[in-house]
Order: structure tokens, then C-alpha cells, then sequence
């Protein structure tokens, strides 16, 4: 096990898996039916530009699928092992990692969280929309602050997006992430942008927090809904993070 981490940790092994998971990516959606509700969605989102795209822990693996080749984009990214590869794979889909995390239970946006905050308004000042999962780290599908702090001092808005496939590998982690699997149907939805007002005090922000997190809820449910599936993710801000434990994923489909 020692010789594999070490293997793992190679640069060059990292670059070969990073592209060979956005390879898998492209052809989940080359063979997938897509839908796109609403369907005038690119459009609506046209005028936003840049905008800060709002998903749930667990959709990281389906968001790129919502950048069209000529749109530029960034996503944030965690500092860690599988961040690294995250990172890799997102550069072969033609999406900028800003690397940085939050810590258990804390909305930082990094270890370290001002310098990819700067990155992040920087990113969108530049004209890049801006990809990032708004729930706190290890504390599924609770909005943290961070992204309306993002939402304010960008002035750009929010806009809560979800991806799902009919045919997809659940993992039983604390997020219930899902992967897409070929050959089945997929579905793309894009919410009701909020947006934040320059000044918005502490009750202000709390109320765009909350807004975020409905939309998410309601953009996840109803991206399942079209691909005939329910959210696996759906309730886990009721339960005890550590109801949510890594263990063998499980497949579902067709």
C-alpha cells in the first residue's frame, strides 16, 4: 500500500488519470440524451455572464457537462490528493482550477481561504463564470456563507445548477456523490439566479443564504425527477454527518 500512495503521488501518474477521468467524462456525455430545462436556459444565462454557478457537494463530477466550449470558466477546487486530480481532469475539459477548501465545519473556502476568495473575484472580474459547491465541507447540503459573501463583493449573481443521469455509481459517502455511467439519459437544470445587493448586512445575506439552498434543493429534485430517479442526496441536512460513511459504491440504472 505505501508503494501505491507513493506511486499515486507521481506527477505523471496523476496527469494520466486526471485525463483518462475527463476522457470518461466526455463520452458520459456524448452518450447520454441530454434535457435542459428550461430550455431556453443558455439564453437566460447569456446576459448573466460571468456568473457564479451554485451546486451541492456530489455534483462535482456532472457540473462540467453545463459549460459550452465557448464559455470560459473556472471551478474551486480542494488543495488535497483527489483535488489534484480534480484539477487535472478539469483542465482537459477546458475549466481553471482555483485550488482551495474549507474546513470541516467551517465555510472558509480554503485552508487559507483569503488568497482563493481573491482568486475567485478576480476569476470573475476577468469574465470567467465561476463554478463552486455552496455547502459546507463534510456538512452536506447546508448552504454556507461563502458563496453570498462571493455573490456580494462580485456583484455578480448565484445561479443554482444540477445534473443527473438515469444510469450513474452512487458512492455512500458523506455527500452521496454520483457519477455518470454511458448510454442512458441525463437531464440539466439550471435555477432562479439570486442575487446579493453590494450592502446586504447579516439578516440580508442570511435570507440570500437560505434562497440558495431552496433553489438547490429544487433544481436537484427536479433534475432526478427528469431522468425518472430521486436524489440520493435529498435529506442528508437532517442527519449527523457521520450517518454518511465512505463504503462501496453502488450502481444504478439502466
Amino acid at each position: 500500500m505505501p508503494r501505491l500512495k507513493n506511486l499515486a503521488r507521481k506527477p505523471a501518474v496523476q496527469q494520466a488519470v486526471g485525463w483518462s477521468f475527463a476522457r470518461y467524462l466526455d463520452l458520459v456525455r456524448r452518450t447520454n440524451r441530454f434535457t435542459i430545462e428550461p430550455a431556453d436556459a443558455y439564453a437566460r444565462l447569456g446576459p448573466m455572464q460571468p456568473f457564479i454557478g451554485a451546486m451541492w457537494h456530489g455534483q462535482h463530477f456532472m457540473a462540467p457537462y453545463l459549460r459550452r466550449p465557448e464559455d470560459r470558466a473556472a471551478s474551486l477546487v480542494s488543495r488535497s490528493s483527489d483535488g489534484e486530480l480534480n484539477a487535472i481532469a478539469l483542465h482537459h475539459l477546458g475549466i481553471r482550477a482555483i485550488r482551495g477548501s474549507g474546513a470541516r465545519g467551517r465555510d472558509q473556502r480554503l485552508k487559507g481561504g483569503s488568497s482563493a476568495l481573491r482568486a475567485m473575484l478576480r476569476a470573475l472580474s476577468d469574465g470567467e463564470n465561476m463554478f463552486l459547491t455552496a455547502d459546507i465541507p463534510k456538512i452536506a447540503r447546508h448552504c454556507g456563507t461563502g458563496i453570498v459573501l462571493l455573490g456580494r463583493m462580485s456583484g455578480r449573481p448565484i445561479v443554482p445548477v444540477a445534473v443527473a443521469t438515469s444510469r450513474r455509481r452512487e458512492f455512500r459517502s458523506w455527500d452521496r456523490a454520483s457519477l455518470g455511467l454511458p448510454f442512458g439519459r441525463g437531464a440539466m437544470v439550471v435555477g432562479e439566479a439570486v442575487a446579493v445587493p453590494p450592502d446586504a448586512d447579516e439578516g440580508v445575506l442570511e435570507e440570500k443564504r437560505l434562497a440558495v439552498e431552496r433553489e438547490l434543493d429544487r433544481v436537484n429534485e427536479r433534475a432526478f425527477a427528469l431522468v425518472g430517479r430521486s436524489d440520493p442526496g435529498a435529506g442528508l441536512r437532517d442527519r449527523p454527518s457521520s450517518d454518511a460513511t465512505a463504503e462501496d459504491p453502488g450502481e444504478t440504472g439502466p
